[in-house]
């Protein structure tokens, strides 16, 4: 046995020919090389190793072991040192998986390094790898090739994939899901040929394909291994095309058809004959009418219908349904349907009573109190979203007593929420989770006191622009909502002494508390100290912050994924150098922020890896620097913008070798010619949408555009003068109040 060393651990049970613990954990080290390896040895659950088969057993034994030995093992890279470097062929795959999932959610770029450390290790990622990503259409014979175990492939990075790109996989792929939600260039023999290389496929996103219609469909149909089938936004499809599907496809659970505007009952009615197993359905803004409604409605094991914006859906059509309804519907989402009232809603709720979750957002002009009271007969109803409906006197009130198992109240940009009527209603709900207010400006610190005292579970809490909540009454939902996980007190009275309330919320996730003029550093800093959970903080022109309160924020949330400072105009370098400490960010919004550079920019690129979105808009200090580092290490950037930056052709062209980036705003770049601009877009093959100003479209080859175009990308031309003044927040404030008055 080796010697064990104090801080490592002692294997449960030693076997003769096992791996010790220490030993184990020597072999990590080796295997990954220039991985950085995260102190796992603490967190890894005792392990039982299998004993090797030694000479002096019998052959009838060694047989019987060989046969029991069912898990693969590592083959060691030969060469010279074979004899004395770590037995990688002793090492389960169950466990080296194990090792490669935590060195992938610390960096997935590791995973290469990991790959190029032995033949070994090259197999074991190999086998590894599930999910495919490729950046170009062209890689992906050679990615399927290369990880014959992926059941996932992700095409959401190529813009364009052509039919010759899906009929390079491999027959007999073992793809059960791909993804096409955000490519185009194919249509229906691409289709086919993965249908016959991907006989196990099982969830197909076609979703956005606006030139798809029924001859892909028809080529989809042949896939009858399908489960889930995303046919959004494909506007050429018809009733045809969906019987094809509905015939071939008996084993839909989850059909996506919003914006199929060329459906019509017909063909919706024949798949409610057809995919008998169908348990989610969305036909948002599709021509459904009661011919095919009630179809619908009696499929047997219907869980989830969407019906968003389906103006053929009435109260004529509600009223229809009758006693043979499935009973198996959980969740109905029928906002902006704008030909039901609450009358509709009352006749329907009788053939719906297992329904969980009800969104009639912009639905019924009026919220009356019999409608409420209807209600009451879905017993189980968890979750109501009534956003910008308009109550009549007594019809929250209603609803507080009919819907008292309600976990999630929505009444966002509601009219007529008073304090009288809201705080009836949260006396009621004392098991409220999750409650929405924002715009109700009706309302007072009576309601807040009411919220606070009754609903002490509550687990998320928006008031956005509740402007009549004094900064006294918002200490309370500190002091008595402990639970909070997402808070949104967005344009609000919040001062230091709120967030030092707030402090008391430990287990915030999400804090929003943009356009709070009244908070400072001091606040901040009560936050820092007792949210170390915080993944999402949005300062938006909080103008009295400054660097000590963002570093209080970085040092005391390091799982910090996603902040906005946009026109905190007093941060300098000094927050970024403290944030590049957070290496979860992926979401950076400086926008107005005249005071940071190029060197608290290539911070946080070599600090934040995981970094996707970046505003730096109006940031006239950042240069081509900064874009230097960011092409050096930000190698999983998606969005940028670089709006009134002190960039030229060549930052502008250092980024563009990132391959993954996909969206790009660059509108009053000074230093930026035509000739650096095209050279830049012909070099991102992976753009998608690029806004440029509108004085550019004359200056650039037509036949470049084209190009480009033919690759996917989608040119946006801005025509906004050049002002490079950023108002003070104050009176930005006071001129967007000024314009809602009006």
């Amino acid at each position: 046995m080796g010697k064990h060393t104090r801080n490592s651990p002692r294997p449960e049970q030693h076997v003769p020919g096992a791996l010790s613990a220490s030993h184990l954990l020597s072999l990590v080290s080796y295997s990954c090389c220039v991985v950085a390896w995260p102190s796992f040895s603490a967190s890894l659950p005792p392990v039982r190793f299998r004993p090797r088969i030694h000479q002096h057993q019998s052959p009838m034994a060694a047989a019987a072991a060989h046969r029991n030995n069912k898990r693969r093992r590592l083959s060691p890279a030969p060469g010279p040192t074979s004899a004395t470097a770590p037995p990688l062929d002793s090492l389960a795959d169950e466990l080296l998986f194990l090792v490669l999932d935590r060195v992938a959610a610390a960096d997935p770029r590791a995973l290469k390094s990991f790959a190029l450390a032995s033949r070994a290790c090259h197999a074991a990622e190999s086998r590894h790898r599930r999910l495919l990503r490729p950046l170009r259409a062209d890689l992906i014979a050679a990615a399927l090739a290369r990880y014959p175990s992926a059941s996932r492939l992700d095409l959401s990075l190529c813009a364009r994939v052509p039919d010759a790109a899906l009929a390079a996989a491999p027959s007999g792929s073992s793809l059960r899901a791909v993804d096409l939600s955000r490519s185009w260039g194919f249509g229906a023999a691409g289709l086919a040929a993965l249908a016959g290389a991907c006989p196990d496929l099982a969830d197909l996103d076609l979703s956005n394909g606006v030139h798809l219609g029924d001859a892909a469909a028809a080529e989809v149909a042949r896939m009858r291994t399908l489960q889930r089938l995303s046919l959004s936004r494909c506007k050429p499809l018809t009733d045809m095309g969906l019987g094809c599907v509905a015939v071939g496809c008996p084993d839909l659970r989850e059909l996506s058809l919003k914006w199929c505007l060329g459906l019509t009952d017909l063909g919706l009615h024949l798949l409610a004959l057809k995919c008998k197993k169908l348990t989610s359905l969305d036909l948002s803004y599709t021509m459904i009418t009661k011919e095919s409604f009630l179809a619908i409605m009696k499929l047997p094991n219907l869980q989830v219908l969407t019906l968003v914006g389906c103006i053929g859906i009435d109260d004529d059509a509600l009223g229809s349904l009758d006693k043979e309804c499935s009973k198996s519907l959980q969740v109905l989402d029928m906002s902006h349907c704008q030909n039901i009232t609450d009358v509709g809603v009352s006749s329907i709720v009788k053939s719906i009573p297992n329904l969980l979750e009800l969104d009639l957002s912009y639905c019924c002009p009026q919220v009356t109190p019999s409608m409420g009271r209807s209600l009451q007969k879905i017993t189980k109803l968890r979750m109501l979203k009534l956003e910008g409906c308009k109550f009549m006197a007594d019809g929250l009130k209603a609803i507080g007593s009919s819907c008292v198992s309600i976990r999630e109240l929505s009444l966002s940009k509601c009219s007529g929420v008073t304090d009288t009527e809201l705080s009836f209603a949260v006396s009621k709900l004392k098991n409220l989770l999750k409650l929405d207010i924002t715009c109700c400006r009706n309302i007072t610190d009576v309601s807040v006191a009411a919220i606070t005292s009754s609903c002490t579970s509550l687990i998320s809490l928006r008031m956005e622009s509740c402007s009549h909540v004094s900064s006294g009454a918002l200490q309370l939902i500190g002091k008595n909502c402990s639970h909070l996980e997402e808070l949104d007190l967005t344009d609000s009275d919040l001062d230091d002494e709120g967030l030092k309330a707030l402090a008391g919320c430990s287990n915030l996730l999400s804090l929003k508390i943009g356009i709070c003029l009244r908070i400072s550093d001091e606040g901040l800093m009560h936050i820092g100290k007792s949210c170390p959970k915080l993944g999402d903080i949005d300062l938006y022109r909080c103008g009295g912050i400054s660097d000590d309160g963002v570093i209080q924020i970085a040092q005391g949330s390091p799982m910090l994924e996603s902040i906005n400072l946009s026109y905190c105009t007093e941060i300098t370098d000094r927050s970024l150098m403290s944030l590049s400490k957070c290496t979860k960010l992926n979401t950076l919004e400086i926008r107005g922020c005249p005071r940071v550079s190029s060197a608290g920019l290539s911070e946080i690129a070599m600090g934040c890896r995981l970094l996707s979105k970046l505003d730096i808009k109006k940031c006239f200090e950042i240069n081509d620097v900064g874009m230097l580092y960011l092409s050096q290490f930000s190698h999983s950037l998606r969005q940028i913008n670089l709006s009134y930056c002190s960039v030229t052709d060549i930052g502008l062209l250092s980024l563009s070798s990132i391959c993954g980036l996909q969206n790009m705003t660059i509108v009053h770049l000074a230093d930026i010619t035509p000739n650096g601009l095209t050279a830049a877009l012909m070099v991102c093959g992976g753009l998608t949408k690029v806004k440029l100003h509108e004085a550019f479209k004359s200056m650039m080859p037509p036949h470049m555009l084209k190009n480009v175009e033919a690759r996917g990308c989608i040119f946006q031309w801005i025509n906004k003068p050049f002002k490079v003044e950023v108002e003070p927040c104050d009176v930005w404030k006071q001129q967007s109040q000024d314009v809602l008055v009006r």
